[in-house]
């Protein structure tokens, strides 16, 4: 199977697992020692001003900053990552595509909401993670659909309506697909 590094991952309506139903997880990394990705649809009960309060109670920061946090995966919940458009600079970061870095370094995090912050951007705590041939063996089993990485839907789209809005991309309705598995 080809990388599906800077690819989104739909959970078809049928996979139940409590943690992954109907999310959408942006692959960071995919390769022969498995996979990484942030589920990018999965508000936390936490804003991102309140996290960063947490962070440092000293900086005092924009009223702006009131989006959600979002649950990145069930892996490190602990560990922060930031989503972002392309902006160097950072003690941490990694390209992940022309338009994509993945940063986990505190000094990006304190540019948040205000002119050094990245054009777009999401946060996130904690990552999914798939061992060597996991994933490959979850999307044969019908667990999953692919759609390339779409700005609109990881910076424009609430992160409510990613999954619906992934699925329409798709161009089709997952409503009317079998659960059932066939190889033809």
């Amino acid at each position: 199977m080809d990388s599906l590094e800077n690819q989104l991952l739909i959970a078809m309506p049928s996979l139940m697992d409590p943690f992954f139903y109907k999310t959408v997880t942006y692959i960071c990394e995919h390769n022969d020692h498995g996979a990484m990705g942030l589920v990018i649809n999965s508000p936390i009960d936490i804003t991102l001003n309140e996290l960063l309060e947490q962070i440092n109670e000293q900086k005092p920061f924009a009223d702006t900053l009131e989006q959600r946090v979002l649950s990145g995966g069930p892996v490190a919940q602990n560990k922060g990552f930031v989503l972002h458009s392309q902006q160097p600079g950072w003690s941490s970061s990694l390209q992940l595509s022309n338009e994509l870095m993945i940063t986990t370094s505190k000094d990006i995090l304190m540019s948040l909401g205000t002119e050094l912050a990245p054009k777009h951007y999401l946060v996130t705590l904690g990552y999914a993670g798939w061992e060597p041939g996991q994933l490959e063996q979850e999307i044969s089993q019908n667990s999953w659909l692919t759609l390339p990485a779409d700005n609109e839907i990881l910076f424009l789209t609430p992160a409510e309506q990613r999954w619906q809005k992934a699925t329409e991309k798709l161009g089709i309705n997952l409503a009317h697909l079998s659960h059932d598995i066939g190889h033809a």
